[in-house]
């Protein structure tokens, strides 16, 4: 039998007609209004009339009691749509009885229950029943319960259409109406308790702390003053010294880990005086719950498409400030990030912004604009092409930050095998000679030259590859080449179009010397930023010269792919990377090089979820000894496929654009639909699984009946590739239509017309495959991924 279902003494019955919300409606509107039911007509209990309800299926020795349903069916078109009158703590309590049967309070294809269940219709107010079948109607309808429940909803009348809803158009919208919402933070008395858990922190201590910089006694004064009205957050307020990343301090931090403060707005405080509000700003999600550098350009791109303009232009204040009050734009808003960046996106990121601002107020935009620009230049100038980031000899840039000690955000035993051979070498347990190699007790050189790199690991954001593996701080990777290449051509740009060629700067700060080189960098005098005005030639000529030295260091004509280049070992590092097509996006590659790149390169990364992060070749044999890592073959990441698809479309390869795409988008429809509406932090693309089980796990897969955030790149990701997608391709996705048999199998070079389907896109053996791969793991044992 279906669940029962209970009328409320005192029910109000209602007109179909007139009540019904609009079935794509958000959960606030769907279930948000006063408890009604449809009026119809009752049934008499003696079934005298001949209705008999539908028994429940039997299973195992039992035969199943329901015939198959068929495409000739009879279908009750005259009553309308169908719709469902159902008790949702029963129902919710049958579902996951029923069908959850690996308890993670998800319905996936590994669940093995029978994948059918009867719902009452409204119609018959809940007497006639009608079967729900597959993974996708049972995860969606435990969905909506748990939606129904957040309401306070005891029974509801639920559309069909709701479970049959087409899967791209379900994902868009939740990740557009809640998703966005559910990982949107601010940093002030409303928002302190959410954004200071930190699932990082392993001190012990759970109460609040947070840093405010030197010269903000504004900012400062409000938090204490929350601290006092709030006396059960124990917030803990810190002013941070003026020079506050210097190596030495952050490292005094690391037992006390706190929020940084990021920019806010004076508002009236509705008693006639004025106060401060946090700018909101989005999450990554999951375990990462601050502000992060590059998630946020991709999340931003995936707002603009969604038409949040302000959302993003919040982000880029909080970028403002934190290059005015920390000196750079930070890996993530936490004080253990005080010494690291990230990969720069900031002057595509205002600009794109700038282009979608309200044009009513043209004046106050470009003061925006001129605010981000002026950051972007500070943040060029004493962070980028500054040493020790330069190298002055080829003048290409690397990620290379400072720092001291071990890494504090990772878990206690991340680097026990790094640790364990120096530790026995003094006689002492790891953890002891921790605490004496962090407090500068114990000196190491090897160990400070393997953590130099490991912080430059995850500066670079590609946190962790053999690609980087203790050498990062020497190379000059493509990718930061291609982005400040990017930078000099948008702030040349936006200082001829829309400064008048142009711009005075504001704050002083040292100008790095141009053309860059060892005698130019050796001697100590930097010309003053507001020591003259900055014109667009300057910058034109910066990254004229930028793309010579790429041309010179980074391209290798043979293999037609860009490549790393070791500054020390002075040649190329040639593991392939798919940030080669970061060239593309920044516009930096020829016509013939961007023709090389896709036409004899691509194929080492397409795959058919989309693209590896690099080649197997390059990655090597993985063994116990060397295990995988997250950011190698075979996983692939949105950034990686944002970046190729507008790279692609600017060069007029919208054809091949628009197929990775669709392979990516396919791989996240099919996760979508056969895993309860996930929505992870990686895909391991050759397998279209997010059962991964490379040193970090995946972000973003564990929820309860809902998925709440998604992942914020992976979201704009969707959002983003639904703007490459044709409407056929967009409803082939829906269809979950494999790209081997949307584009053809390819047999000696030749497209099929009768395309074959690789056993590899089963989606249920691959899962149960990668199920015997993957350890459960707790959040307190997964170290940091950023």
């Amino acid at each position: 039998m279906a669940p029962t279902v209970s009328h409320p003494p005192g029910v109000t019955f209602v007109d179909d007609q007139h009540t019904t919300p609009i079935v794509g409606s958000e959960a606030s509107i769907y279930y948000g209004g006063a408890e009604a039911f449809s009026r119809s007509r009752t049934y008499s209990a003696t079934f005298m009339h001949g209705y008999t309800p539908k028994r429940a299926p039997a299973f195992g020795e039992h035969q199943h009691s329901r015939t198959r349903r068929m495409s000739h069916d009879e279908k009750s078109v005259a009553a309308g749509p169908r719709r469902f009158l159902i008790d949702v703590e029963e129902t919710i309590r049958v579902v996951l009885e029923q069908e959850d049967t690996d308890g993670d309070f998800q319905i996936s294809v590994t669940d093995a229950g029978p994948k059918l269940m009867a719902l009452g219709t409204a119609t018959s107010n809940g007497f006639k029943t009608f079967d729900i079948r597959g993974t996708y109607m049972l995860s969606n309808l435990l969905q909506e319960l748990a939606l129904a429940r957040d309401h306070n909803r005891k029974r509801i009348v639920l559309d069909e259409a709701r479970l049959t809803e087409n899967p791209v158009d379900r994902l868009s919208r939740m990740i557009k109406h809640s998703f966005w919402h559910s990982l949107t933070r601010r940093i002030d008395g409303e928002g302190l308790e959410i954004i200071c858990a930190d699932p990082k922190n392993r001190t012990g201590r759970v109460n609040p702390r947070i840093y405010v910089p030197h010269d903000e006694p504004a900012m400062a004064e409000y938090y204490r003053k929350v601290a006092k009205e709030k006396p059960h957050l124990n917030l803990d307020v810190q002013v941070l010294p003026k020079k506050c990343d210097d190596p030495a301090f952050v490292k005094s931090l690391n037992n006390k880990p706190g929020i940084l403060a990021l920019a806010m707005n004076e508002v009236d405080d509705s008693k006639g005086g004025k106060t401060l509000k946090g700018i909101p700003f989005i999450v990554p999600g999951a375990r990462f719950n601050e502000l992060y550098n590059w998630d946020s350009y991709f999340i931003s791109l995936g707002l603009l498409v969604d038409g949040q303009v302000n959302m993003a232009k919040g982000m880029v204040d909080h970028f403002i400030f934190e290059i005015k009050h920390y000196g750079k734009i930070l890996n993530g808003s936490r004080s253990y990030y005080l010494c690291r960046s990230q990969p720069p996106f900031l002057t595509d990121m205002a600009l794109q912004i700038y282009n979608q601002l309200d044009r009513s107020d043209i004046d106050a935009n470009r003061q925006w604009l001129k605010r981000a620009i002026q950051a972007a230049i500070k943040e060029y100038h004493t962070i980028w092409v500054a040493e020790p980031r330069i190298d002055p000899k080829t003048g290409l840039s690397r990620f290379r930050p400072d720092g001291l000690g071990i890494p504090p955000e990772t878990e206690a035993t991340h680097f026990t095998h790094i640790l364990e051979p120096y530790a026995m070498k003094h006689g002492l347990s790891v953890h002891e000679f921790t605490e004496k190699y962090n407090d500068g007790t114990l000196k190491e050189p090897e160990l400070d030259e393997y953590f130099l790199h490991d912080r430059a690991v995850r500066e670079s954001g590609h946190d962790t590859t053999y690609r980087f593996e203790k050498r990062c701080a020497n190379l000059g990777t493509v990718d930061l080449q291609a982005l400040l290449y990017k930078y000099e051509v948008d702030i040349g740009t936006a200082i001829r179009e829309v400064f008048d060629d142009e711009m005075e700067l504001e704050e002083s700060f040292p100008l790095a010397p141009f053309p860059p080189s060892v005698e130019s960098y050796a001697n100590p005098y930097r010309e003053d930023s507001i020591s003259r005005v900055q014109t667009s030639e300057e910058w034109f000529k910066r990254a004229e010269f930028r793309q010579q030295i790429i041309d010179k260091y980074l391209w290798n004509e043979n293999k037609s792919l860009y490549f790393d280049y070791d500054t020390v070992q002075e040649k190329q590092s040639l593991y392939e990377s798919v940030t080669a097509f970061w060239t593309l996006w920044a516009g930096c590659a020829s016509e013939d090089q961007c023709w090389k790149l896709i036409d004899n390169s691509l194929s080492k990364f397409e795959v058919l979820g989309g693209l590896v992060s690099g080649t197997e070749e390059s990655r090597g044999k993985i063994s116990l000894d060397r295990p995988n890592r997250q950011w190698d073959y075979p996983y692939a990441w949105p950034p990686h496929q944002i970046m190729t698809w507008v790279g692609m479309e600017r060069y007029g390869y919208l054809e091949d654009a628009q197929r990775l795409a669709y392979r990516f988008l396919y791989m996240m429809t099919t996760a979508f639909v056969d895993f309860n509406g996930v929505v992870p932090e990686k895909f391991d693309a050759v397998k279209l699984s997010h059962l991964v089980d490379a040193e970090y796990g995946n972000q973003g897969i564990d929820f309860k009946m809902v998925p709440r955030e998604g992942f914020g790149w992976m979201n704009a990701a969707y959002q983003v590739g639904l703007s490459f997608l044709t409407t056929h391709m967009r409803r082939a996705v829906a269809a979950c239509t494999s790209p081997e048999v949307f584009f053809g199998a390819v047999v000696d070079g030749q497209t099929t017309s009768a395309p074959v389907v690789a056993t590899t896109a089963d989606p249920l053996g691959l899962a149960m495959e990668s199920l015997s791969l993957v350890q459960p793991v707790t959040i307190s044992g997964i170290p940091s991924a950023y």
